[in-house]
């Protein structure tokens, strides 16, 4: 087998990270001394637990140890496991799937894919321990408190056709929300804000400018307090629907972030952001078929 030929497996619904050793000096003796340096923010029981597992591979699949040398422009694999995950208590559902799909609900609190505390209950790795398919990768996303549709490729092939069908905004989304009613404001309308980053990093802010973020909002039903809205968003910028309708005043029902964020504990699943991702429409660009499906959960007033 040569360096060119090794895949390595998909363990427990996780594939390997890729990693390039650049040529340093002075070089490092050994691998795990290098990872320690470039990961500070993992901790050295966590690299020598790694290594002890067998979860570190040469770019040949040669599995390395502790005492394995660095070894400059050569290629490195490793997988990521936490020794302590929270367990999120609420399930997904393929509701469709072809040779290149699947069309999934998505519940709140569910990451989409690993990162920082979340690796095994994310949607991608729980999707990938079901299906037993290393290839899948999330189209397009959802944030970890938002519920609903998400498409998920099955397939290197066709995955870039699907990824262009967003790109050039061939997809109409649908979202439900439950935000405040204010009599004061008519709906239906358009709201068109130029968003940026803002502070802290993972929030969004509205800046002077030429807008880049468009959603189209109307009212589906209200009683005195709480209205439902349609929200069709025109661009996917990141919170868009959030930041637009916190601009108008009406913030959605129980949003973490905006406008002032309020962290919980990781272990709170009460009171989830009432978003849904409620409708997904397309033509299937490899099927050339019209595509129409909504999600079963529903948001109530």
């Amino acid at each position: 087998m040569t360096a060119h030929d090794f895949v390595p497996p998909m363990i427990r619904g996780v594939t390997a990270s890729k990693l390039f050793l650049p040529a340093l000096q002075p070089a490092p003796q050994r691998l795990y001394d290098y990872l320690c340096q470039q990961f500070a923010h993992i901790s050295a029981q966590e690299w020598q637990q790694r290594f002890q597992d067998q979860l570190i591979y040469a770019a040949d699949g040669t599995i390395l140890s502790l005492d394995s040398a660095y070894l400059a422009n050569q290629h490195i694999y490793y997988y990521r496991f936490l020794a302590h995950e929270i367990h999120v208590p609420f399930q997904h559902h393929i509701l469709y799937e072809t040779d290149d799909l699947y069309i999934v609900d998505k519940p709140h609190f569910l990451t989409m894919s690993p990162t920082g505390q979340y690796v095994q209950e994310t949607l991608l790795v729980r999707l990938k321990n079901q299906m037993g398919n290393a290839d899948l990768t999330p189209i397009h996303r959802l944030d970890r408190e938002t519920a609903g549709l998400v498409l998920f490729s099955k397939r290197p092939a066709t995955r870039g056709i699907y990824q262009q069908m967003f790109a050039h905004r061939e997809v109409k989304k649908t979202y439900h929300a439950i935000a405040a009613y204010h009599s004061t404001l008519e709906f239906p309308r358009t709201v068109c804000l130029r968003m940026d980053k803002g502070q802290p990093f993972y929030t969004m802010k509205i800046v002077d400018g030429e807008p880049n973020s468009e959603t189209q909002i109307d009212i589906l039903e209200h009683n005195s307090q709480w209205a439902k809205y349609l929200l069709q968003p025109e661009t996917g910028k990141q919170h868009q629907l959030r930041v637009h309708l916190n601009h108008l005043g009406i913030t959605i029902k129980n949003d973490p972030l905006y406008p002032i964020v309020q962290h919980k504990s990781d272990d709170d699943f009460s009171n989830p952001l009432q978003l849904l991702a409620k409708r997904i429409q397309f033509i299937d660009p490899v099927t050339n078929k019209s595509m129409d499906f909504s999600s079963n959960f529903e948001l109530t007033l």
